[in-house]
């Protein structure tokens, strides 16, 4: 779907943000799971964790794929909409690549 004013347009900017919500939400679902699985082995391998170390493993692990997620999202966003083709390169033709 090609859009000449990328997010610009606001019917595609609507369009663009909603699907990268809607793959926040699924990469949270995943990112929940995984942390279980990570909680799961450590008491499998560990025995009784403390409350801390519990919280802390299921946060750092739900957290760190949902920042994963929310930069790789953002990047295609921008690639996906046409954003980064209007940005103008003000050192173009001046940079010597020799």
């Amino acid at each position: 779907m090609e859009q000449p004013d990328g997010l610009d347009d606001p019917g595609y900017a609507a369009f663009a943000w909603g699907r990268f919500r809607r793959i926040l939400w699924g990469m949270a679902v995943v990112a929940v799971l995984a942390a279980g699985v990570a909680e799961y082995w450590l008491w499998a391998t560990m025995g009784e964790l403390h409350i801390v170390t519990a919280i802390a493993t299921f946060l750092g692990v739900f957290f760190t794929i949902m920042m994963a997620a929310a930069l790789m999202g953002l990047m295609f966003l921008s690639s996906g909409s046409g954003h980064d083709a209007q940005v103008e390169d003000p050192l173009k033709g001046e940079v010597d690549l020799d």
